[in-house]
């Protein structure tokens, strides 16, 4: 079979699976057999999803939310590059940071949230540190990786070639490393995310977080689950997109 066709079936598959679970789900809340004070039906949730999508205090949540995570994507994106890079070109550095990159995760970085609040203020800057912090040290990790996977032949190729070091790195590096980058990409925008978005949960006084923990405490099922959906459907596209573009890279790639 096809590459071509082996994904698309693969797609089919999941999309198959998925609305399956969804439907059973739906039968189930509707006929009683889950609590609607624990799940309420997905069509419900949609239904809430798409009246709260419709004011304007959601609008301005939203903005904000997803204005703070793009700007911790892109910052974790561009200084975890620079620093997976600086690290590899460092035998010694790299030895000593291994350790602490590999062990990063293990510490759960919302506990800085009440220093960077009293360093930086309440607002939009701490819910950007600390998407930062989350999502730049899988960047820096798949740098390393991506890095580590260039053949040395390629580099062998770039001096016969006389290739300048920012050519050798765009021409060679880079596309020879695409595939791990975009892997630590895809990490850092749903890390970035979760990072934003339990923030606001935890100490802000707007955003999608701050939305979804009201609805919570407040036992607004309906809005709680609705939040919820918006934000999962958004995080699934996000994804996708990126996960889009990185095959296309690896087809182009194979072409070339």
């Amino acid at each position: 079979m096809p590459p071509d066709r082996r994904r698309l079936a693969a797609l089919l598959v999941r999309v198959a699976v998925l609305a399956g679970a969804v439907l059973l789900l739906e039968a189930a809340c509707r006929a009683g057999w889950i609590d609607p004070l624990a799940v309420i039906p997905p069509s419900d949730m949609v239904a809430s999803m798409l009246e709260q999508l419709g004011t304007e205090e959601m609008h301005d949540n939203i903005v904000q939310t997803f204005s703070t995570i793009a700007l911790a994507f892109v910052l974790a994106v561009g200084l975890g590059t620079l620093l997976g890079a600086a690290i590899h070109a460092v035998p010694r550095l790299r030895r000593a940071l291994d350790p602490l990159l590999a062990s990063y995760y293990s510490v759960p970085t919302f506990v800085f949230y009440p220093l960077l609040v009293a360093m930086l203020g309440l607002g939009q800057a701490p819910l950007v540190v600390l998407g930062l912090l989350s999502a730049t040290p899988a960047v820096v990790i798949s740098t390393l990786a991506g890095l580590d996977g260039v053949s040395p032949v390629l580099l062998k190729v770039a001096r016969v070639q006389r290739l300048s070091r920012a050519r050798t790195l765009t021409a060679i590096v880079l596309p020879a490393a695409m595939p791990r980058l975009f892997s630590g990409f895809k990490l850092a925008l749903s890390y970035a995310l979760i990072g934003v978005i339990a923030g606001e949960f935890i100490l802000s006084g707007s955003g999608l977080g701050y939305a979804i923990s009201f609805a919570y405490q407040s036992f607004d099922n309906r809005a709680m689950y609705g939040l919820m959906l918006f934000v999962l459907l958004v995080a699934v596209t996000a994804n996708g997109l990126l996960y889009a573009y990185e095959g296309r890279l690896a087809r182009r790639r194979a072409r070339s």
